[in-house]
Protein backbone atom coordinates (compact mmCIF):
# COMPACT_ATOMS: atom_id res chain seq x y z
CA UNK A 1 0.00 0.00 0.00
CA UNK A 2 3.00 2.47 0.65
CA UNK A 3 3.50 2.65 -3.17
CA UNK A 4 0.56 4.45 -3.36
CA UNK A 5 2.11 6.79 -2.15
CA UNK A 6 5.54 6.81 -4.38
CA UNK A 7 3.92 9.33 -7.22
CA UNK A 8 4.03 12.20 -4.21
CA UNK A 9 7.95 11.82 -2.50
CA UNK A 10 8.98 14.01 -4.93
CA UNK A 11 7.47 16.55 -2.07
CA UNK A 12 10.33 15.64 0.15
CA UNK A 13 13.16 16.33 -2.08
CA UNK A 14 13.99 20.09 -0.55
CA UNK A 15 14.20 18.04 2.78
CA UNK A 16 15.19 14.59 1.53
CA UNK A 17 19.01 15.27 3.65
CA UNK A 18 17.02 15.66 6.73
CA UNK A 19 14.36 13.24 6.59
CA UNK A 20 16.96 10.72 5.59
CA UNK A 21 18.59 11.97 8.47
CA UNK A 22 15.61 11.36 10.68
CA UNK A 23 15.08 8.20 9.40
CA UNK A 24 18.46 6.83 10.90
CA UNK A 25 18.02 8.11 13.64
CA UNK A 26 14.98 7.01 14.31
CA UNK A 27 16.83 3.56 13.12
CA UNK A 28 19.35 4.32 16.12
CA UNK A 29 16.44 5.16 18.61
CA UNK A 30 14.89 1.74 17.48
CA UNK A 31 18.15 -0.16 18.17
CA UNK A 32 18.83 1.66 21.20
CA UNK A 33 15.13 0.84 22.36
CA UNK A 34 15.32 -3.13 21.58
CA UNK A 35 18.74 -4.13 21.38
CA UNK A 36 20.39 -1.38 23.44
CA UNK A 37 18.27 -1.58 26.63
CA UNK A 38 18.23 -5.35 26.01
CA UNK A 39 22.03 -5.16 26.03
CA UNK A 40 21.88 -2.48 28.81
CA UNK A 41 20.15 -4.75 31.28
CA UNK A 42 22.32 -7.42 30.64
CA UNK A 43 25.42 -5.37 31.69
CA UNK A 44 24.11 -3.74 34.48
CA UNK A 45 21.75 -6.02 36.42
CA UNK A 46 23.19 -9.33 36.05
CA UNK A 47 26.52 -8.48 37.64
CA UNK A 48 24.48 -6.18 40.41
CA UNK A 49 22.14 -9.76 41.09
CA UNK A 50 25.83 -11.72 41.19
CA UNK A 51 27.26 -9.15 43.21
CA UNK A 52 24.44 -9.80 45.43
CA UNK A 53 25.26 -13.26 46.38
CA UNK A 54 28.45 -12.30 48.08
CA UNK A 55 31.12 -11.16 45.09
CA UNK A 56 31.85 -7.35 45.21
CA UNK A 57 31.89 -5.26 42.01
CA UNK A 58 35.04 -2.85 42.05
CA UNK A 59 34.19 0.71 42.13
CA UNK A 60 35.20 1.67 38.48
CA UNK A 61 33.51 -1.11 37.28
CA UNK A 62 30.35 -0.32 39.15
CA UNK A 63 30.07 3.30 37.78
CA UNK A 64 31.47 2.10 34.16
CA UNK A 65 28.32 -0.44 34.44
CA UNK A 66 25.92 1.96 35.82
CA UNK A 67 27.30 4.76 33.14
CA UNK A 68 25.62 2.29 30.58
CA UNK A 69 21.80 3.51 31.34
CA UNK A 70 21.94 7.46 31.04
CA UNK A 71 24.34 6.86 28.06
CA UNK A 72 21.74 3.94 26.27
CA UNK A 73 18.71 5.67 27.64
CA UNK A 74 20.02 9.27 26.28
CA UNK A 75 21.08 8.13 22.78
CA UNK A 76 17.72 6.87 22.72
CA UNK A 77 15.78 9.64 24.01
CA UNK A 78 18.07 12.14 21.80
CA UNK A 79 17.30 10.10 18.90
CA UNK A 80 13.64 9.70 19.17
CA UNK A 81 13.37 13.95 19.30
CA UNK A 82 15.09 14.42 16.32
CA UNK A 83 13.87 11.79 14.60
CA UNK A 84 10.56 12.75 15.42
CA UNK A 85 11.43 16.57 14.96
CA UNK A 86 12.95 16.13 11.34
CA UNK A 87 10.23 13.84 10.09
CA UNK A 88 7.75 17.20 11.10
CA UNK A 89 9.56 19.25 9.55
CA UNK A 90 9.47 17.59 6.43
CA UNK A 91 6.30 16.73 7.13
CA UNK A 92 5.13 20.66 7.06
CA UNK A 93 7.09 21.33 4.10
CA UNK A 94 4.90 18.17 2.04
CA UNK A 95 1.48 19.56 3.33
CA UNK A 96 3.30 22.99 2.30
CA UNK A 97 3.79 21.24 -1.13
CA UNK A 98 0.58 19.46 -1.46
CA UNK A 99 -1.36 22.89 -0.37
CA UNK A 100 0.11 25.05 -3.08
CA UNK A 101 -0.24 22.24 -5.67
CA UNK A 102 -4.33 21.74 -5.19
CA UNK A 103 -4.27 25.61 -4.76
CA UNK A 104 -2.62 25.74 -7.86
CA UNK A 105 -4.90 23.49 -9.93
CA UNK A 106 -8.17 25.21 -8.46
CA UNK A 107 -6.54 28.53 -10.08
CA UNK A 108 -6.17 26.59 -13.64
CA UNK A 109 -9.60 24.57 -12.89
CA UNK A 110 -12.09 26.42 -15.42
CA UNK A 111 -15.11 28.06 -13.98
CA UNK A 112 -17.68 25.22 -14.95
CA UNK A 113 -15.96 22.49 -12.46
CA UNK A 114 -16.59 25.54 -9.50
CA UNK A 115 -20.20 25.36 -10.79
CA UNK A 116 -20.75 21.67 -10.62
CA UNK A 117 -18.57 21.30 -7.53
CA UNK A 118 -19.30 22.32 -3.63
CA UNK A 119 -17.24 24.70 -2.65
CA UNK A 120 -17.40 23.56 1.24
CA UNK A 121 -15.97 20.11 0.07
CA UNK A 122 -13.00 21.68 -1.94
CA UNK A 123 -12.26 23.03 1.06
CA UNK A 124 -12.16 20.16 2.96
CA UNK A 125 -10.08 18.29 0.65
CA UNK A 126 -7.53 21.62 1.00
CA UNK A 127 -7.37 21.60 4.53
CA UNK A 128 -8.38 17.84 6.16
CA UNK A 129 -7.70 15.62 3.22
CA UNK A 130 -4.34 16.97 2.87
CA UNK A 131 -3.31 16.89 6.01
CA UNK A 132 -4.09 13.24 6.57
CA UNK A 133 -2.32 12.84 2.94
CA UNK A 134 0.80 14.70 4.51
CA UNK A 135 0.88 12.49 7.76
CA UNK A 136 0.16 9.09 6.05
CA UNK A 137 3.26 10.11 3.46
CA UNK A 138 5.56 11.21 6.33
CA UNK A 139 4.93 9.27 9.44
CA UNK A 140 4.47 5.97 7.18
CA UNK A 141 8.01 6.47 5.20
CA UNK A 142 9.43 6.83 8.24
CA UNK A 143 8.17 3.82 10.15
CA UNK A 144 8.20 1.34 7.69
CA UNK A 145 12.30 1.95 8.27
CA UNK A 146 12.62 2.16 11.93
CA UNK A 147 9.65 0.20 12.97
CA UNK A 148 11.21 -3.18 11.11
CA UNK A 149 14.59 -1.90 12.30
CA UNK A 150 13.12 -1.97 15.92
CA UNK A 151 11.65 -5.75 15.71
CA UNK A 152 15.12 -6.77 13.66
CA UNK A 153 17.43 -5.47 16.76
CA UNK A 154 15.14 -7.12 19.40
CA UNK A 155 14.96 -10.52 17.29
CA UNK A 156 18.71 -10.08 16.45
CA UNK A 157 19.61 -9.76 20.39
CA UNK A 158 17.43 -12.41 20.85
CA UNK A 159 18.97 -14.72 18.32
CA UNK A 160 22.42 -13.59 19.68
CA UNK A 161 21.61 -14.72 23.30
CA UNK A 162 19.95 -17.96 21.68
CA UNK A 163 23.08 -18.84 20.18
CA UNK A 164 25.67 -17.84 23.06
CA UNK A 165 23.57 -19.95 25.85
CA UNK A 166 22.40 -22.36 25.85
CA UNK A 167 18.77 -23.31 26.22
CA UNK A 168 17.58 -20.16 25.18
CA UNK A 169 17.41 -21.11 21.53
CA UNK A 170 13.91 -23.05 22.85
CA UNK A 171 12.46 -18.80 23.47
CA UNK A 172 13.15 -17.95 20.32
CA UNK A 173 11.24 -20.90 18.94
CA UNK A 174 8.14 -20.01 20.81
CA UNK A 175 8.34 -16.76 18.90
CA UNK A 176 7.52 -18.30 15.71
CA UNK A 177 3.67 -18.01 16.61
CA UNK A 178 4.01 -13.80 16.92
CA UNK A 179 4.19 -13.23 13.09
CA UNK A 180 0.25 -14.40 13.08
CA UNK A 181 -0.28 -11.02 14.37
CA UNK A 182 -0.26 -9.52 10.69
CA UNK A 183 -3.43 -11.28 9.63
CA UNK A 184 -5.83 -9.18 11.22
CA UNK A 185 -4.10 -6.29 9.42
CA UNK A 186 -5.44 -7.45 5.65
CA UNK A 187 -9.21 -8.64 7.53
CA UNK A 188 -9.76 -5.00 9.21
CA UNK A 189 -8.06 -2.95 6.23
CA UNK A 190 -10.40 -3.48 3.68
CA UNK A 191 -13.24 -2.27 5.84
CA UNK A 192 -11.42 0.79 7.27
CA UNK A 193 -10.57 2.21 3.50
CA UNK A 194 -14.33 2.46 3.52
CA UNK A 195 -15.23 3.25 6.35
CA UNK A 196 -12.73 6.41 6.38
CA UNK A 197 -13.51 7.72 2.35
CA UNK A 198 -17.14 7.71 4.08
CA UNK A 199 -16.02 9.96 7.29
CA UNK A 200 -13.76 12.61 4.65
CA UNK A 201 -17.01 12.35 2.58
CA UNK A 202 -19.39 13.54 5.90
CA UNK A 203 -16.58 15.99 7.28
CA UNK A 204 -16.60 17.95 3.56
CA UNK A 205 -20.67 17.60 4.12
CA UNK A 206 -20.07 19.62 7.26
CA UNK A 207 -17.66 22.50 5.77
CA UNK A 208 -20.02 22.91 3.18
CA UNK A 209 -22.98 23.76 5.16
CA UNK A 210 -21.04 26.06 7.73
CA UNK A 211 -19.55 28.13 4.76
CA UNK A 212 -23.24 28.30 3.23
CA UNK A 213 -24.10 29.56 6.47
CA UNK A 214 -21.55 31.74 6.89
CA UNK A 215 -21.64 33.47 3.33
CA UNK A 216 -25.74 33.84 3.70
CA UNK A 217 -25.93 35.17 7.41
CA UNK A 218 -28.16 38.04 6.58
CA UNK A 219 -30.70 35.73 4.90
CA UNK A 220 -30.26 33.27 7.59
CA UNK A 221 -31.54 36.09 10.09
CA UNK A 222 -34.36 38.10 7.67
CA UNK A 223 -36.16 34.73 7.12
CA UNK A 224 -35.78 33.57 10.44
CA UNK A 225 -33.69 30.34 9.46
CA UNK A 226 -31.94 30.07 12.67
CA UNK A 227 -33.18 26.74 14.39
CA UNK A 228 -33.51 24.91 10.66
CA UNK A 229 -30.07 25.94 10.46
CA UNK A 230 -29.10 24.48 13.33
CA UNK A 231 -30.78 21.19 13.14
CA UNK A 232 -29.12 21.02 9.54
CA UNK A 233 -25.99 21.20 10.98
CA UNK A 234 -26.54 19.17 13.88
CA UNK A 235 -27.73 16.09 11.37
CA UNK A 236 -24.62 16.64 9.60
CA UNK A 237 -22.67 16.40 12.49
CA UNK A 238 -24.35 13.03 13.82
CA UNK A 239 -23.50 11.76 10.05
CA UNK A 240 -20.41 13.00 10.86
CA UNK A 241 -19.74 10.82 14.44
CA UNK A 242 -21.37 8.27 12.85
CA UNK A 243 -18.60 6.99 10.38
CA UNK A 244 -16.05 8.55 12.42
CA UNK A 245 -16.79 5.81 15.14
CA UNK A 246 -16.64 3.50 12.45
CA UNK A 247 -13.29 4.48 11.58
CA UNK A 248 -12.56 4.43 15.11
CA UNK A 249 -13.87 0.87 16.14
CA UNK A 250 -11.52 -0.29 13.09
CA UNK A 251 -8.49 1.42 13.26
CA UNK A 252 -8.49 1.40 17.73
CA UNK A 253 -9.39 -2.43 17.40
CA UNK A 254 -6.27 -3.07 14.97
CA UNK A 255 -2.90 -2.61 17.84
CA UNK A 256 -4.84 -4.51 20.57
CA UNK A 257 -5.76 -7.24 18.87
CA UNK A 258 -1.85 -7.40 17.41
CA UNK A 259 -0.99 -6.91 21.11
CA UNK A 260 -3.23 -10.32 21.96
CA UNK A 261 -1.78 -11.97 19.50
CA UNK A 262 1.61 -11.07 20.09
CA UNK A 263 0.59 -11.82 23.72
CA UNK A 264 -0.40 -15.51 22.81
CA UNK A 265 3.48 -15.62 21.12
CA UNK A 266 5.16 -14.30 24.75
CA UNK A 267 3.55 -16.64 26.73
CA UNK A 268 4.18 -19.98 24.23
CA UNK A 269 7.69 -18.31 24.50
CA UNK A 270 7.95 -18.71 28.07
CA UNK A 271 6.72 -21.72 28.30
CA UNK A 272 9.50 -23.27 25.87
CA UNK A 273 12.03 -21.51 27.75
CA UNK A 274 10.91 -22.78 30.99
CA UNK A 275 10.53 -26.10 30.11
CA UNK A 276 13.95 -26.33 28.27
CA UNK A 277 15.56 -24.77 31.47
CA UNK A 278 16.78 -21.59 30.05
CA UNK A 279 18.98 -19.62 32.50
CA UNK A 280 17.19 -16.44 33.82
CA UNK A 281 19.33 -14.19 33.12
CA UNK A 282 19.07 -14.33 29.88
CA UNK A 283 15.44 -14.57 29.63
CA UNK A 284 15.10 -11.56 31.66
CA UNK A 285 17.38 -9.61 29.11
CA UNK A 286 15.34 -10.98 26.36
CA UNK A 287 12.47 -9.84 27.93
CA UNK A 288 12.43 -5.82 26.75
CA UNK A 289 13.64 -6.99 23.27
CA UNK A 290 10.82 -8.99 23.22
CA UNK A 291 8.74 -5.89 24.76
CA UNK A 292 9.84 -3.70 21.70
CA UNK A 293 9.35 -6.27 19.06
CA UNK A 294 5.77 -6.28 20.49
CA UNK A 295 5.56 -2.60 20.27
CA UNK A 296 6.70 -2.66 16.91
CA UNK A 297 4.49 -5.27 15.68
CA UNK A 298 1.48 -3.35 17.14
CA UNK A 299 2.67 0.30 16.08
CA UNK A 300 3.21 -1.21 12.07
CA UNK A 301 -0.61 -2.21 12.83
CA UNK A 302 -1.03 1.36 13.53
CA UNK A 303 0.74 2.55 10.61
CA UNK A 304 -1.42 0.25 8.11
CA UNK A 305 -4.24 2.37 9.92
CA UNK A 306 -2.99 5.55 8.96
CA UNK A 307 -2.07 4.09 5.42
CA UNK A 308 -5.72 3.43 5.13
CA UNK A 309 -6.81 6.83 5.85
CA UNK A 310 -4.30 8.20 3.81
CA UNK A 311 -5.04 6.30 0.97
CA UNK A 312 -8.82 7.15 1.22
CA UNK A 313 -7.41 10.98 1.82
CA UNK A 314 -5.08 10.34 -1.16
CA UNK A 315 -8.34 8.74 -3.83
CA UNK A 316 -10.57 12.66 -2.91
CA UNK A 317 -7.07 14.71 -3.42
CA UNK A 318 -6.39 13.10 -6.59
CA UNK A 319 -10.32 13.69 -7.83
CA UNK A 320 -9.29 17.13 -8.02
CA UNK A 321 -5.43 17.27 -9.07
CA UNK A 322 -6.34 14.92 -11.98
CA UNK A 323 -9.20 16.76 -13.38
CA UNK A 324 -9.09 17.44 -16.95
CA UNK A 325 -7.82 20.98 -17.80
CA UNK A 326 -9.86 21.65 -20.86
CA UNK A 327 -8.84 24.75 -20.81
CA UNK A 328 -4.80 25.23 -21.32
CA UNK A 329 -2.43 27.22 -22.71
CA UNK A 330 -1.52 26.45 -26.98
CA UNK A 331 2.50 25.03 -26.95
CA UNK A 332 3.34 27.70 -29.39
CA UNK A 333 1.30 30.35 -28.10
CA UNK A 334 0.95 33.46 -30.66
CA UNK A 335 1.19 36.75 -29.86
CA UNK A 336 -1.53 39.57 -29.21
CA UNK A 337 0.37 42.52 -27.38
CA UNK A 338 -2.23 45.21 -26.75
CA UNK A 339 -4.97 44.24 -28.62
CA UNK A 340 -7.44 46.90 -30.77
CA UNK A 341 -10.59 44.70 -29.40
CA UNK A 342 -12.00 43.46 -32.40
CA UNK A 343 -14.21 40.63 -31.67
CA UNK A 344 -15.79 38.01 -33.86
CA UNK A 345 -17.88 34.85 -33.31
CA UNK A 346 -17.27 32.62 -35.94
CA UNK A 347 -20.19 29.55 -35.85
CA UNK A 348 -20.27 29.45 -32.32
CA UNK A 349 -22.11 26.91 -30.26
CA UNK A 350 -21.89 26.80 -26.70
CA UNK A 351 -23.41 23.79 -24.07
CA UNK A 352 -21.80 23.56 -20.30
CA UNK A 353 -20.92 20.22 -20.60
CA UNK A 354 -19.19 20.46 -23.21
CA UNK A 355 -20.33 17.86 -25.71
CA UNK A 356 -23.25 17.93 -28.17
CA UNK A 357 -25.38 15.64 -26.25
CA UNK A 358 -25.91 18.60 -23.34
CA UNK A 359 -28.31 21.14 -23.38
CA UNK A 360 -27.05 23.96 -26.12
CA UNK A 361 -27.01 27.50 -24.62
CA UNK A 362 -25.84 29.14 -27.80
CA UNK A 363 -26.76 28.17 -31.05
CA UNK A 364 -24.70 28.60 -34.25
CA UNK A 365 -23.59 32.74 -33.68
CA UNK A 366 -21.89 34.49 -36.14
CA UNK A 367 -21.39 38.20 -35.26
CA UNK A 368 -18.71 40.67 -36.06
CA UNK A 369 -18.02 43.24 -33.61
CA UNK A 370 -15.74 46.21 -34.73
CA UNK A 371 -13.44 47.31 -32.30
CA UNK A 372 -14.11 50.44 -30.35
CA UNK A 373 -17.83 49.50 -30.86
CA UNK A 374 -20.66 49.79 -27.66
CA UNK A 375 -22.44 46.36 -27.96
CA UNK A 376 -25.64 46.20 -25.73
CA UNK A 377 -27.01 42.59 -25.21
CA UNK A 378 -30.45 42.16 -24.51
CA UNK A 379 -32.66 39.28 -23.80
CA UNK A 380 -34.64 37.73 -21.09
CA UNK A 381 -32.74 35.93 -18.16
CA UNK A 382 -31.12 32.73 -19.24
CA UNK A 383 -30.74 33.21 -23.01
CA UNK A 384 -27.27 33.34 -23.15
CA UNK A 385 -26.25 37.04 -23.14
CA UNK A 386 -23.81 36.28 -19.91
CA UNK A 387 -22.48 32.80 -21.74
CA UNK A 388 -21.78 34.88 -24.85
CA UNK A 389 -19.46 37.38 -23.19
CA UNK A 390 -17.83 35.13 -20.50
CA UNK A 391 -16.74 33.10 -24.17
CA UNK A 392 -14.30 36.28 -24.35
CA UNK A 393 -11.79 35.81 -22.27
CA UNK A 394 -12.13 32.37 -22.27
CA UNK A 395 -13.36 31.06 -19.47
CA UNK A 396 -14.91 28.71 -21.04
CA UNK A 397 -14.03 27.26 -24.71
CA UNK A 398 -17.09 26.63 -27.33
CA UNK A 399 -17.83 23.66 -27.95
CA UNK A 400 -17.74 24.58 -31.58
CA UNK A 401 -17.18 26.93 -33.90
CA UNK A 402 -14.31 29.90 -32.78
CA UNK A 403 -13.80 33.50 -31.25
CA UNK A 404 -11.76 35.22 -32.71
CA UNK A 405 -9.80 38.73 -30.90
CA UNK A 406 -7.97 40.83 -33.52
CA UNK A 407 -8.27 38.18 -36.91
CA UNK A 408 -6.60 35.67 -34.04
CA UNK A 409 -8.47 32.06 -32.49
CA UNK A 410 -8.51 32.84 -28.72
CA UNK A 411 -7.40 29.35 -27.93
CA UNK A 412 -4.07 30.15 -29.89
CA UNK A 413 -3.29 32.68 -27.32
CA UNK A 414 -2.10 32.46 -23.26
CA UNK A 415 -4.86 32.94 -21.56
CA UNK A 416 -3.05 35.65 -19.20
CA UNK A 417 -2.34 37.75 -22.47
CA UNK A 418 -5.90 37.47 -23.67
CA UNK A 419 -7.95 37.88 -19.87
CA UNK A 420 -4.75 41.24 -20.22
CA UNK A 421 -6.55 42.86 -22.57
CA UNK A 422 -9.94 41.92 -20.78
CA UNK A 423 -11.88 44.60 -18.03
CA UNK A 424 -14.44 42.56 -16.28
CA UNK A 425 -17.09 44.73 -14.05
CA UNK A 426 -20.17 42.50 -12.77
CA UNK A 427 -23.17 42.38 -10.72
CA UNK A 428 -21.67 41.29 -7.76
CA UNK A 429 -18.36 42.42 -7.64
CA UNK A 430 -15.75 40.81 -5.67
CA UNK A 431 -13.52 42.81 -3.29
CA UNK A 432 -10.52 41.59 -1.09
CA UNK A 433 -10.54 41.74 2.82
CA UNK A 434 -7.87 44.37 1.90
CA UNK A 435 -7.49 48.17 1.65
CA UNK A 436 -9.56 49.57 -0.83
CA UNK A 437 -5.89 51.02 -2.39
CA UNK A 438 -5.07 47.63 -2.82
CA UNK A 439 -8.06 46.04 -4.71
CA UNK A 440 -8.04 49.21 -6.81
CA UNK A 441 -4.25 48.53 -7.64
CA UNK A 442 -5.66 44.71 -9.09
CA UNK A 443 -6.70 46.53 -12.12
CA UNK A 444 -2.81 47.21 -12.98
CA UNK A 445 0.02 46.37 -9.98
CA UNK A 446 2.49 48.74 -11.63
CA UNK A 447 -0.05 51.60 -11.61
CA UNK A 448 1.30 55.19 -9.64
CA UNK A 449 -0.59 55.95 -6.94
CA UNK A 450 -1.81 59.15 -8.87
CA UNK A 451 -3.33 56.58 -11.67
CA UNK A 452 -4.80 55.02 -8.78
CA UNK A 453 -6.76 58.10 -7.60
CA UNK A 454 -7.67 59.94 -11.62
CA UNK A 455 -9.56 55.88 -11.56
CA UNK A 456 -11.56 56.27 -8.75
CA UNK A 457 -12.54 59.70 -9.59
CA UNK A 458 -13.38 58.83 -13.35
CA UNK A 459 -15.90 55.97 -11.31
CA UNK A 460 -17.16 59.10 -9.38
CA UNK A 461 -15.37 56.46 -6.31
CA UNK A 462 -12.57 59.07 -5.11
CA UNK A 463 -14.92 61.42 -2.84
CA UNK A 464 -16.52 59.40 -0.71
CA UNK A 465 -13.04 57.13 -0.22
CA UNK A 466 -11.29 59.95 0.77
CA UNK A 467 -14.08 60.85 3.05
CA UNK A 468 -13.66 57.38 4.89
CA UNK A 469 -11.30 58.02 8.42
CA UNK A 470 -8.26 56.33 6.73
CA UNK A 471 -8.87 56.99 3.56
CA UNK A 472 -7.51 54.73 0.39
CA UNK A 473 -6.12 52.45 3.65
CA UNK A 474 -9.62 51.52 4.67
CA UNK A 475 -9.81 47.96 4.63
CA UNK A 476 -13.53 46.92 2.97
CA UNK A 477 -13.51 43.69 5.08
CA UNK A 478 -14.66 40.11 4.05
CA UNK A 479 -16.30 40.70 0.40
CA UNK A 480 -16.54 44.70 1.01
CA UNK A 481 -18.64 44.19 4.06
CA UNK A 482 -17.49 47.72 5.58
CA UNK A 483 -18.58 49.63 2.55
CA UNK A 484 -21.83 49.81 0.64
CA UNK A 485 -22.93 48.30 -2.48
CA UNK A 486 -22.94 51.40 -4.45
CA UNK A 487 -19.84 52.55 -2.81
CA UNK A 488 -18.14 48.57 -3.97
CA UNK A 489 -19.41 48.94 -7.55
CA UNK A 490 -17.98 52.17 -8.07
CA UNK A 491 -15.06 50.51 -6.41
CA UNK A 492 -14.77 47.94 -9.01
CA UNK A 493 -15.55 50.09 -11.81
CA UNK A 494 -12.24 52.01 -10.96
CA UNK A 495 -10.54 48.63 -10.77
CA UNK A 496 -11.62 48.38 -14.45
CA UNK A 497 -11.09 51.51 -15.98
CA UNK A 498 -7.74 51.26 -14.01
CA UNK A 499 -6.61 48.58 -15.83
CA UNK A 500 -7.14 50.41 -19.38
CA UNK A 501 -7.67 47.23 -21.01
CA UNK A 502 -9.24 47.79 -24.75
CA UNK A 503 -12.26 45.28 -24.11
CA UNK A 504 -14.29 46.01 -21.35
CA UNK A 505 -17.26 43.63 -20.23
CA UNK A 506 -19.80 44.85 -17.89
CA UNK A 507 -22.32 42.65 -16.88
CA UNK A 508 -25.28 44.39 -14.85
CA UNK A 509 -22.90 46.59 -13.55
CA UNK A 510 -24.55 49.11 -12.96
CA UNK A 511 -27.76 47.60 -10.98
CA UNK A 512 -26.29 48.16 -7.44
CA UNK A 513 -25.96 52.34 -8.00
CA UNK A 514 -28.71 54.88 -7.07
CA UNK A 515 -30.16 57.13 -9.49
CA UNK A 516 -27.21 59.83 -9.06
CA UNK A 517 -24.42 57.37 -9.21
CA UNK A 518 -25.44 55.42 -12.14
CA UNK A 519 -25.98 59.46 -13.67
CA UNK A 520 -22.79 59.87 -12.62
CA UNK A 521 -20.96 56.36 -13.77
CA UNK A 522 -22.49 57.15 -17.54
CA UNK A 523 -21.00 60.31 -18.11
CA UNK A 524 -17.83 58.51 -17.17
CA UNK A 525 -18.31 55.75 -19.02
CA UNK A 526 -19.04 58.09 -21.98
CA UNK A 527 -15.56 59.24 -21.85
CA UNK A 528 -13.95 55.71 -20.89
CA UNK A 529 -15.70 54.08 -23.77
CA UNK A 530 -13.69 55.76 -26.70
CA UNK A 531 -11.39 53.73 -28.21
CA UNK A 532 -12.38 50.21 -26.59
CA UNK A 533 -14.63 47.34 -27.38
CA UNK A 534 -17.55 47.78 -24.92
CA UNK A 535 -19.95 44.15 -23.99
CA UNK A 536 -22.70 45.76 -22.25
CA UNK A 537 -25.29 43.68 -20.38
CA UNK A 538 -28.43 44.71 -18.50
CA UNK A 539 -31.68 44.73 -18.24
CA UNK A 540 -31.93 48.35 -17.21
CA UNK A 541 -32.17 49.99 -21.12
CA UNK A 542 -31.27 53.47 -19.42
CA UNK A 543 -27.64 52.03 -19.44
CA UNK A 544 -27.49 51.00 -23.09
CA UNK A 545 -28.35 54.38 -24.56
CA UNK A 546 -24.68 55.34 -25.73
CA UNK A 547 -24.72 51.77 -27.49
CA UNK A 548 -24.21 51.78 -31.32
CA UNK A 549 -25.13 47.97 -31.80
CA UNK A 550 -27.80 46.02 -30.17
CA UNK A 551 -27.59 41.61 -30.21
CA UNK A 552 -30.95 40.61 -28.75
CA UNK A 553 -31.00 37.21 -27.79
CA UNK A 554 -33.59 34.44 -27.13
CA UNK A 555 -32.92 31.07 -26.65
CA UNK A 556 -28.96 30.79 -27.30
CA UNK A 557 -29.55 32.39 -30.74
CA UNK A 558 -29.01 36.41 -31.78
CA UNK A 559 -32.80 36.79 -33.34
CA UNK A 560 -32.21 40.97 -33.91
CA UNK A 561 -29.57 42.86 -34.19
CA UNK A 562 -28.24 46.60 -35.36
CA UNK A 563 -28.62 49.93 -33.57
CA UNK A 564 -31.71 50.48 -31.21
CA UNK A 565 -33.80 52.21 -33.57
CA UNK A 566 -33.58 49.59 -36.66
CA UNK A 567 -33.83 47.06 -33.94
CA UNK A 568 -36.77 48.54 -32.11
CA UNK A 569 -38.43 48.40 -35.18
CA UNK A 570 -37.83 44.81 -36.55
CA UNK A 571 -37.72 43.05 -33.46
CA UNK A 572 -41.00 42.41 -31.57
CA UNK A 573 -39.45 40.94 -28.29
CA UNK A 574 -36.88 44.57 -28.15
CA UNK A 575 -40.20 46.55 -28.19
CA UNK A 576 -42.00 44.68 -26.16
CA UNK A 577 -38.97 44.61 -23.13
CA UNK A 578 -37.95 48.70 -23.89
CA UNK A 579 -41.91 49.35 -23.96
CA UNK A 580 -42.38 47.62 -20.86
CA UNK A 581 -39.51 49.06 -19.09
CA UNK A 582 -40.42 52.27 -20.09
CA UNK A 583 -44.07 52.13 -18.78
CA UNK A 584 -42.86 51.01 -15.50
Amino acid sequence: MLARFRPYYHYLRPVRVRFIAGICLGVLAGGASSAGISWMIKQVFQPFFEAAGGTRLETYDLLARLALVPLVFGVRCIAQFLNSYLVAYCGTVVLEGLRKDLFGKFQRLPLGYFQKSKSGELLARAVSDAQQAQLTLTSSASDIVVLPATFLGGIGYIVYIAIKEPGAGMFLLGLTSIPLAVLPIKIIGKNLYRRAKQAFEANGEISEILRENLSAAREVRAFALEQREQARFAASVRRFFAQQMKVNKYAFSLSPLIEFLTGIGIAIALFMAYRAGSPWSSVISMLPALYFCADAMRRMGKMQTELTRGTAALDRLEQVLHEPEPIADPAEPKTLGHARGAIEFRNVSFAYGGTATDEIVLQNLSVDIPAGSIVALVGKSGMGKSTFANLVPRFYDVTSGAVFVDGIDIRELRQADLRANVAIVSQDSFLFNDTIYNNLLLGRPGATRADVEQAARDAYAHDFIAGLPQGYDTIVGERGASVSGGQRQRIALARAFLRNAPILILDEATSALDSDSEAAIQKALQKLVVGRTVLMIAHRFSTLRDANLVLVFDRGQIVARGPHAEVYRSSPLYRGLYDQQQIA
